[in-house]
């Protein structure tokens, strides 16, 4: 009988999200393998970022890949972003599994990385997914300029710097809150009194600076 692992992933601001939870991508992973006649294996990297592979219990499901260990066939997630949102991190992961020669299989795509079929729509996938974030940030960026350029002031950003709101936007498109409060403490860039950023500052501003670009936008539109 083909052995599995089961992996799941929730970031920490995803613990709080209904749809995202452990327990929705272990019931999604459970019932496909009935379906397929497949035993499990589960591992769980929980309140933990996607930036990279560098995680506790990926490790390790990957240490019980390696040829001198394995006991199992491959690695099956409920969607693939649960697995890596970087290309190149999972193109690395891809070359892996075809060299040491075990499967990927990413249930919201329908894929099986043990075909060349699924390989290519597997990245092909990712590809669009980076894509489009980096996309919806440079749009986002453009929008504000052009709001700029009208003499149009945002709510909460006349207080916040306009580079500041227009680099939190853009950061906030590519990555978690955690990410973007890093990123934009990283940069030197504070809080609009002058604090750092924090996850709870990050999602207040955000959500202000998108209502302000939203209402702009439809006055905009209906002008």
């Amino acid at each position: 009988m083909t052995t599995m692992v089961g992996y799941l992933r929730v970031s920490t601001e995803e613990q709080a999200q209904s749809g995202l939870g452990l327990e929705a991508q272990r019931d999604t992973i459970q019932r496909y393998a009935d379906g397929h006649g497949w035993d499990i294996l589960w591992y769980e990297d929980a309140g933990v970022s996607a930036k990279s592979l560098d995680r506790p219990q990926l490790q390790a499901a990957l240490a019980r890949l390696h040829p001198k260990r394995r006991d199992v066939d491959g690695i099956v997630v409920a969607k693939l972003d649960r697995l890596s949102r970087s290309v190149h991190d999972f193109s690395g992961l891809l070359a892996l599994a075809n060299a040491r020669r075990w499967s990927v299989v990413a249930i919201d795509l329908g894929v099986d990385t043990s075909t060349p079929t699924g390989r290519l729509v597997a990245n092909v996938m990712m590809s669009v997914a980076e894509w489009e974030r980096e996309i919806i940030g440079a749009r986002t960026s453009a929008a504000m300029q052009a709001a700029k350029r009208r003499g149009q002031r945002f709510g909460f950003a006349s207080a916040l710097p306009t580079a500041t709101g227009e680099r939190l936007l853009a950061l906030r498109a590519l990555h978690t809150l955690a990410g973007t409060a890093d990123a934009l403490n990283a940069e030197g860039l504070t809080t609009a009194t002058g604090d750092a950023w924090t996850v709870n500052t990050v999602a207040k501003a955000h959500k202000r600076l998108t209502q302000d670009l939203t209402k702009e936008t439809s006055a905009a539109s209906a002008a």
